[in-house]
């Protein structure tokens, strides 16, 4: 019996040291209001999006929900109003697989919000399928969408300034690779639709994430607006809302024990929201709340302004 008690003890120490030590997260400490502020995070209608918009408008600020879903979307922002007691949390509508939906919500946000001072980009999936211009569907949201979208706000942002854009990415950026070849060929970066072709579009759609800020930041230099990419943490979400049903149960009891919960995944983003004095890092990476070092690729200059030229084209912005 005492075998058994020392046995349950030491499983449910080694619990708690990984749980607080490795997935639990630090905080962000700022005190920031946001007052007068307009703010946009996509993806916020579930997850650490909405986590994000409710600190956000917690503190003040007005918070566009900018979703796909408009049921979805208009019950997170009745909810937001509801627990924040901010009541200028309102949804627009965006489809961050089409190009279309992107350019006409830039232009509808443009014509109806005086201010744009934080933009977050908080949307991502996983899983096959393609977009509505036909890219893979990794690649074409979680880089294209959020690339063409901070590009149509960018003159607001610098109108605004000091103004910033955060970006979530993801850790596995450290297993991406921009293989141009594949993606002029496939209008993808993995060439198939396996289980492993899609965790390695969505690693590789970080990596995307990783350059894109870090040539966003050589190009803005200067101007007032700045820009992180963060990795999130471990986190318990609808991400993987497009595995299969097996793939979800298997995962289940892991997560629920490990994976943080959007409001502590919420935490870097904040972070890196609102944080003073980070505006000499424009551009870097940050994780638990932390300047944080990125995988090699993502530290290729080279590789991140061709990511930047390509993304022009592919997005006919040049």
């Amino acid at each position: 019996m005492s075998l058994l008690l020392s046995l349950v003890a030491g499983a449910v120490f080694c619990y708690v040291i990984v749980y607080y030590g490795v997935f639990r997260g630090a905080r962000c400490s700022s005190s920031v209001r946001l007052r007068g502020k307009t703010v946009i995070v996509t993806g916020s209608n579930t997850g650490v999006g909405k986590a994000t918009a409710l600190d956000l408008a917690r503190r003040g600020a007005r918070v566009i929900l900018a979703c796909r879903n408009k049921e979805k979307a208009e019950t997170a922002a009745y909810d937001l109003r509801r627990e924040s007691g901010n009541s200028q949390v309102v949804f627009m509508q965006l489809d961050l697989a089409s190009f279309k939906s992107i350019r006409n919500f830039a232009e509808t946000f443009l014509k109806t919000e005086p201010r744009l001072d934080l933009l977050i980009n908080n949307a991502g999936v996983m899983g096959a399928g393609r977009t509505e211009d036909g890219f893979g569907a990794a690649f074409g949201v979680n880089h294209l969408g959020h690339f063409l979208l901070t590009n149509l706000l960018l003159e607001r942002l610098q109108q605004c300034g000091p103004s910033r854009v955060v970006t979530v990415s993801a850790l596995l950026h450290r297993l991406g690779n921009v293989d141009f070849p594949l993606l002029a060929s496939k209008k993808d970066l993995v060439s198939g639709q396996s289980t492993w072709c899609n965790f390695q579009a969505y690693s590789s759609s970080k990596l995307c994430n990783v350059l894109f800020t870090r040539e966003l930041a050589n190009r803005l230099e200067g101007t007032g607006v700045t820009c992180y990419s963060l990795h999130p943490g471990v986190i318990l979400t609808e991400l993987c809302r497009s595995m299969s049903l097996w793939q979800q149960l298997l995962l289940l009891p892991f997560a629920k024990l490990f994976f943080l919960h959007p409001e502590g995944g919420s935490q870097t983003t904040l972070h890196c929201a609102l944080q003073e004095g980070i505006e000499p890092l424009s551009g870097r990476y940050f994780s638990n709340c932390a300047l944080q070092q990125v995988g090699a690729r993502g530290r290729d200059d080279a590789l991140a302004k061709k990511l930047w030229e390509v993304s022009e084209r592919l997005t006919g912005l040049s």
